[in-house]
C-alpha cells in the first residue's frame, strides 16, 4: 500500500512488511504476532505524587579485565547506533518505508547471528537495545523539530556511554554503609569498585545505570533512582506575607548581580589556564599522529578541561542552591544563548570570538538549567522575563526609559529623578520587580489551594501582559 503523508509517498501494509524483509533484512515479528496492540503501562510503578527522577553520579576504578569488556560494551554500541541510523536513513531514502525502534531491534537479533558481527553477542543485548532506544529518542526530536537529524558516532568524537535498565545489573545492598552495594554489570563477574561520594536514599533501587568514560579516561557511573524529594518551607519577607523574591541579573563583567547588590565574579577558569592550555595544545602539534607521546599530550589536555569543568559546576551547584534555599520566587531574564554565540563576519569577528568565548566560560545555560530543576524539586517559582524588557536602561526608582547603553558604561545617571544607577544592579532590580508582577499575575488567576508552577515564561503569558512587561 502506497500513501501520501504530508505531501510524501510512503509504503505501508504488506508491501512495506516485504521490503522490510526481502531488501533490509528485518525479520517479520513472530512473538504476540496476533496479540492485539494495548497502549503501555508502567508496570505496577504508579506515579506517586512527589516521586521525581533523580541522577547521582560517581566515579569508579574499573579492573584491567572491566575496562576492556566496557571498551569493547563502547564499541558495541557505538556501532549498532550507525547501523541502525543507516538502516532507518537507506530504508526512507531508498524505499520511503518507515523503520522504528521495534525494527531495528529484530535487526539487532540478526546482527548479533550474523557471522561477520557475532562479536555483538558478547555485549549485553539489553545495552544494544538502549543505544537503539537512543536513536529512536533522536528521531523523535528530529520529528518534532526540536533537533537536527542524528549523526553518525564517531570513536574520538562522541561520548562514551553505554547504558544498563534493570536486568542488566545486579544490586546487592551494603548492610554497614546504607545507600550503597555492590553493583555488577552484565557479563562481567566481578563488582565495581565505585567511591560512594553520598548514600543514595535509603531503600531505593536503581532504576537504570549508565557507565561512560570522559576524554580524560575517568570512568563515571550515574544511578537513576526514583525517590521522594522534600520541599523547602516556604519563604517570606520580613512580617509580611509577600513571597521572597531574587532578581539575577547575568553578565559577563561580574557573572551574577542580585538585586541587593551582590555580585558573583566570573571565575573566567578559561583565562586563568590559557597559557597551560596554549602550551599544551602546542605540545600536542608537535608530535607524530598516532603515537604514544601524542596520546600522553591530549590526555593532559582532557585533564586540565576536567578539572575546569568540575571546577565550573561545583561553582553553580553551591550558588543555585543557596538561592533557591533562601528565596521564594527567582526571576531571570530570557537569554538566546544561541544567539548571542552566532559568530561575527567581517571587521570586529576576533573581538565577538573573545566575547563569546567569555560566554561559554560563563555557562549561563547551566546556571539556568540548575535554577530550573531545582526550583521544580524544592517548591520555588522561576520566572522568566522577556528578553526584550528594557532591564538595563529603565530606572528602577522612577521608571523612567533611557537611550540604549553601550556594554562598556557601566554607571548611568536617570535623567527623570538624578539617581545614579550601577548598570547590573538596577537591572537585577528591574527584573526582580517586573517578575514579581507576572508571577502575582499569574498567581491571582489560580484556584484556591493551588500553588503557583515551577516556571512562568513571560513569552507563554497573554499578548497584554507581554506588551505591558515591554514598555
Amino acid at each position: 500500500m502506497v500513501e501520501a503523508v504530508g505531501g510524501r509517498i510512503r509504503v505501508t501494509g504488506p508491501e512495506a512488511r516485504r521490503v522490510k524483509r526481502e531488501s533490509l533484512g528485518i525479520a517479520d515479528r513472530r512473538k504476540h504476532h496476533d496479540r492485539r496492540a494495548a497502549p503501555a503501562t508502567s508496570r505496577g510503578r504508579a506515579e506517586q505524587p512527589g516521586m521525581r527522577q533523580r541522577v547521582y553520579r560517581f566515579r569508579f576504578y574499573p579492573s584491567p579485565a572491566q575496562r576492556q569488556q566496557l571498551m569493547d560494551t563502547f564499541g558495541a554500541c557505538r556501532w549498532v547506533y550507525n547501523e541502525g541510523l543507516a538502516l532507518r536513513t537507506d530504508a526512507w531514502e531508498r524505499h520511503r518505508v518507515s523503520v522504528g525502534f521495534a525494527e531495528t531491534c529484530r535487526a539487532l537479533t540478526g546482527w548479533r547471528r550474523t557471522e561477520g558481527t557475532s562479536w555483538l553477542a558478547a555485549v549485553s543485548s539489553t545495552v544494544l537495545q538502549q543505544a537503539l532506544r537512543h536513536l529512536d529518542s533522536a528521531f523523535s526530536r528530529f520529528f518534532k523539530g526540536s533537533a537536527k537529524h542524528p549523526q553518525k558516532k564517531r570513536k574520538h568524537r562522541s561520548r562514551d556511554s553505554a547504558t544498563y535498565v534493570r536486568t542488566g545489573f545486579r544490586w546487592v545492598d551494603d548492610p554497614e554503609r546504607p545507600g550503597t552495594g555492590l553493583v555488577t554489570l552484565a557479563k562481567q563477574s566481578d563488582p565495581l569498585d565505585v567511591r560512594w561520594s553520598r548514600a543514595l536514599p535509603g531503600g531505593t533501587v536503581p532504576v537504570k545505570l549508565t557507565v561512560t568514560r570522559d576524554r580524560a579516561h575517568r570512568f563515571f557511573l550515574s544511578v537513576l533512582v526514583e525517590e521522594r524529594i522534600q520541599r523547602l518551607p516556604a519563604v517570606f519577607l520580613p512580617g509580611d506575607s509577600a513571597p521572597r523574591a531574587v532578581g539575577l541579573d547575568l553578565g559577563l563583567a561580574t557573572l551574577v548581580t542580585l538585586d541587593d547588590g551582590t555580585k558573583l565574579d566570573h571565575p573566567r577558569l578559561l583565562k586563568k589556564y590559557e597559557a597551560e592550555l596554549a602550551r599544551s595544545q602546542r605540545s600536542l602539534h608537535r608530535k607524530a599522529r598516532g603515537s604514544a607521546n601524542r596520546e600522553k599530550a591530549r590526555l593532559r589536555i582532557a585533564r586540565l578541561h576536567a578539572l575546569i569543568g568540575d571546577v565550573r559546576r561545583d561553582m553553580l551547584d553551591q550558588f543555585t542552591t543557596r538561592l533557591v534555599r533562601e528565596n521564594q520566587v527567582l526571576v531571570v531574564e530570557d537569554l538566546s544563548i544561541v544567539t548571542l554565540l552566532r559568530p561575527a563576519r567581517g571587521v570586529g569577528r576576533r573581538r565577538k570570538a573573545g566575547l563569546s568565548r567569555s560566554m561559554l566560560d560563563a555557562s549561563w545555560g547551566e546556571l539556568l538549567r540548575q535554577l530550573r530543576y531545582k526550583c521544580a524539586w524544592y517548591g520555588r517559582t522561576l520566572v522568566v522575563v522577556d528578553r526584550f524588557f528594557p532591564s538595563t536602561r529603565r530606572c528602577s526608582s522612577c521608571r523612567t526609559t533611557g537611550p540604549r547603553l553601550e556594554v562598556s558604561v557601566r554607571t548611568w545617571t536617570c535623567s527623570g529623578c538624578g539617581v545614579e544607577h550601577d548598570r547590573d544592579v538596577n537591572a537585577a532590580v528591574n527584573l526582580r520587580d517586573e517578575g514579581m508582577r507576572l508571577y502575582w499575575l499569574v498567581a491571582s488567576a489560580l484556584p484556591p489551594g493551588r500553588v503557583a508552577p515551577s516556571v512562568i515564561r513571560a513569552s507563554e503569558l497573554s499578548e497584554p501582559a507581554n506588551r505591558a512587561s515591554a514598555t
